[in-house]
């Protein structure tokens, strides 16, 4: 899409194609593939405390680096690969956050096996269907809801960790759990006339 004539939430750096690309593209599209749920887990988390601009820029690493976001392969990483994947400046280099992709891989194929996908298992939170917000400015985004702190706290109980209310609120916001453009951006309304229509 161009960048033409076309207004768009507050967040979106025109001068940045790829961003746009993301914001155009992907940002609160309905997602139901669990790989991607789990990309967007272990990006979210690994973005707590940084930019999602430098996110962004490292995202094809961590494709390379977390085998595609295989939630069972990713499970079986070693120590020597936690190691090495230290080593790789194409990440963020933070351990916590590179054990905690680990360890949320393992707690992911829990839900899986409990319910069948963690696609299943998430919508449930939100009742099946896209919250369909109406924020206006950037004042109108929560940086959490309701839905955003009981999501984490079951998955706390669970056992993932990088999942508190406010990480949780940007996954839903970016896997489209919620709508979460604001009413000017062009997005908005084409997000919630699929939501209308079923097509979530």
């Amino acid at each position: 899409m161009t960048t033409t004539n076309k207004t768009r939430c507050f967040w979106v750096d025109l001068s940045k194609p790829h961003y746009v690309a993301y914001h155009d593209e992907e940002w609160g599209m309905p997602v139901h593939d669990d790989r991607k749920h789990f990309e967007m887990l272990i990006l979210e988390g690994a973005q707590a405390g940084l930019s999602w601009e430098t996110i962004l820029r490292k995202r094809e690493n961590y494709r390379r680096a977390f085998t595609e976001f295989d939630p069972a392969k990713v499970a079986r990483f070693t120590t020597a690969r936690v190691q090495k994947l230290m080593g790789d400046a194409g990440l963020v280099r933070n351990r916590l956050k590179i054990e905690g992709a680990v360890k949320n891989a393992r707690a992911f194929l829990d839900v899986q096996r409990e319910f069948g996908s963690f696609d299943a298992y998430v919508w449930r939170f939100v009742g099946g269907v896209p919250i369909q917000r109406r924020a206006k400015t950037r004042a109108h985004v929560p940086a959490k809801t309701t839905e955003s702190d009981a999501l984490s706290k079951d998955m706390k109980l669970r056992g993932f960790t990088f999942v508190g209310s406010t990480i949780l609120y940007a996954y839903m916001q970016a896997t489209g759990l919620v709508n979460d453009h604001t009413t000017d951006c062009f997005r908005h309304r084409a997000l919630a006339g699929q939501a209308r229509r079923g097509l979530s």
